[in-house]
């Protein structure tokens, strides 16, 4: 089977819960548009030129070359059948020179770790994190907002989330370093904020400290959020940061620079924007990074760890690729309720399809009991087929609470993620796998459009590509299993070590129990009928093998960029009298 581009949108919607004139509606809706900005020098350049003309980053006079960034979607004015990729910003495209000055700044910055904010007391640091915080909640949630659903397709309901939880991480990291987090009495003192110590006849200060120069690289998918899980810590912790802008979803930090300008000294927190290959093998090479936050691909992990001359002097942070099982027990069709069924598909369905599937923690293949594949893969149809399929802004309905509904499935970013679903799909298909659901993996909106209809496939054999790569889009794969030996050697065996959700009920503990135990060394969470996830950011979110090496959580993130750095003396009154003097002076041991 190949694909085929639905002419009409009219005909897709009808089956997917949403007529055309609620689809057209977003003709309503006005694309936003982000002009380029640079942060250098610690000064904000936002009146660039025109992309046939030079701009400058000012006093280097450094010429920049501006590329457009068009959304994922839109309506075309002269046929609201079909979907448009309109203009909605431009983004600077730095050469190698111009991120070697960027990286300028963050070395005076850096200094050596006696720059400004580095050796700002940490209750300071905490302001002006604050500061930023409340600047950008105040004046850049609603534009920011609409970038993210206009250049990734995210629903504005989940794009509201997304900006809502990146504020409240933010907020529960700085508890956690102020001490008064739910769980602080479980660590010695406060590591963080700083705590004396005695033991024998030694006083000691354990206070951790910042590592240097931190290169974060965000993802697009959740380009705000995942890359603040990294970001706030290690600035929190003194490091001075430069954040890689995402190719795809970069448009949103372009909004954050003034904040950033008025919260933080000069060079403290840098943006690089353009191609990976210009900016980041230069920047790597000089050794002057000292630690790497990275949240995507493995490859290119690795590629830019090997550009580092001195790699274990790198401190490495890396969220990678997952392809986390969703294991249904065979009780759950056999003996479990009606109830306890659909709420396990309806947490299989939020699993694979949330955001379009586009999460490093998706449900990404299904291992369903042998003899009841055909059943689940009708049921997940049946789900899919209700769901609403449109615009990121499109309201669809309200419910019982009067809250608007959006649209459940939404554009991909771009072709590139479109390619992929089809090579996927076609090579399932052309192994025997089935599409289950109506019109499924078919493209709504015409020839420009991303908006695919999720496929269903099944059955789904290890001689696919899909059983074994990570799809990260609305692809919903299922396997039948006749042992749960197929299970276990497919996890232990594996590229990654994610995450595993198993559905069970009450009549098959025993098994659940030592998937249980032999995945306790296979994965970083396993969930009892749930979907993968990484909340709650009070946990913390790991992996193994290709899919993660460091742990994020508000706690835990402060500890990747941050090494614990000890004062101590030899308890006498002399030593003690001389160290009060020493700590009424400095910065460091002050108390928050």
């Amino acid at each position: 089977m190949r694909f085929s581009t639905l002419s009409l949108l009219a005909i897709s919607c009808n089956l997917y819960q949403i007529s055309a004139e609620e689809a057209t509606a977003a003709t309503c809706s006005v694309p936003p548009y982000v002009g380029p900005k640079l942060l250098i020098h610690g000064k904000l350049t936002v009146n660039l030129a025109d992309p046939t003309d030079d701009a400058t980053t000012g006093d280097d006079d450094i010429s920049v070359t501006l590329s457009d960034v068009h959304g994922c979607c839109g309506v075309d004015a002269q046929d609201p059948t079909k979907f448009t990729r309109p203009l909605i910003g431009q983004m600077p495209q730095m050469s190698s020179s111009q991120t070697l000055a960027v990286l300028r700044d963050a070395e005076a910055a850096w200094n050596g770790g006696s720059g400004v904010w580095p050796q700002m007391s940490l209750r300071k640091r905490l302001e002006a994190i604050e500061n930023l915080l409340r600047d950008l909640e105040t004046n850049h949630r609603e534009q920011m907002v609409q970038v993210l659903m206009w250049e990734i397709g995210k629903n504005r309901k989940d794009a509201e989330s997304e900006f809502d939880r990146t504020i409240a991480f933010g907020r529960e990291v700085m508890d956690v370093v102020r001490g008064v987090d739910s769980d602080s009495s479980s660590v010695a003192g406060n590591e963080f904020g700083g705590s004396w110590q005695h033991i024998g006849s030694t006083m000691a200060f354990v206070r951790r400290a910042a590592v240097g120069i931190v290169l974060c690289l965000g993802p697009m998918n959740y380009p705000l959020n995942e890359t603040y899980a990294t970001l706030i810590p290690a600035l929190l912790m003194g490091n001075v940061v430069l954040m890689k802008i995402p190719t795809v979803g970069g448009l949103v930090h372009l909004l954050t620079m003034e904040a950033f300008q008025k919260a933080l000294p000069p060079g403290a927190m840098n943006f690089v924007s353009g191609r990976g290959r210009d900016t980041m093998p230069t920047l790597m090479g000089t050794g002057k990074i000292d630690a790497l936050a990275f949240i995507g691909g493995s490859s290119a992990a690795d590629d830019l760890i090997r550009q580092h001359p001195h790699p274990h002097r790198l401190k490495v942070f890396l969220q990678l690729e997952a392809k986390n099982m969703g294991i249904f027990l065979s009780d759950m069709f056999q003996s479990a309720s009606e109830e306890e069924l659909n709420q396990a598909l309806d947490q299989a369905l939020l699993g694979a399809l949330s955001f379009n599937g586009q999460r490093c923690t998706a449900l990404k293949l299904f291992f369903i009991p042998k003899g009841y594949g055909e059943f689940f893969s009708q049921k997940m149809a049946q789900r899919i087929e209700a769901m609403k399929v449109g615009l990121p802004w499109e309201t669809v309905e309200k419910d019982i609470s009067s809250k608007a509904t959006y649209s459940h499935v939404t554009p991909l970013p771009n072709k590139n993620r479109l390619d992929l679903m089809r090579r996927l799909i076609n090579d399932a298909v052309s192994k025997g796998a089935k599409i289950v659901n109506k019109k499924g993996g078919e493209i709504i909106g015409g020839p420009e459009s991303t908006l695919m209809v999720p496929a269903v496939l099944y059955p789904v054999t290890p001689d696919m590509d899909l059983y074994l790569e990570e799809q990260f889009g609305p692809i919903v794969p299922i396997t039948e299993y006749d042992s749960l030996d197929t299970v276990v050697d497919y996890g232990q065996n594996g590229l990654y070590g994610q995450q595993v959700s198993i559905f069970v009920s009450e009549k098959e503990t025993k098994s659940a129990a030592s998937l249980l135990d032999r995945f306790s060394t296979v994965f970083g969470k396993i969930n009892i009928n749930s979907q993968c996830g990484r909340s709650p950011d009070t946990l913390p979110f790991s992996g193994r093998r290709s899919s993660a090496m460091g742990v994020m959580s508000v706690k835990d993130a402060l500890r990747e960029f941050s090494i614990p750095t000890v004062v101590s003396y030899k308890d006498s009154d002399v030593n003690t009298g001389i160290v009060q003097e020493i700590e009424s002076e400095s910065l460091f041991l002050s108390p928050l």
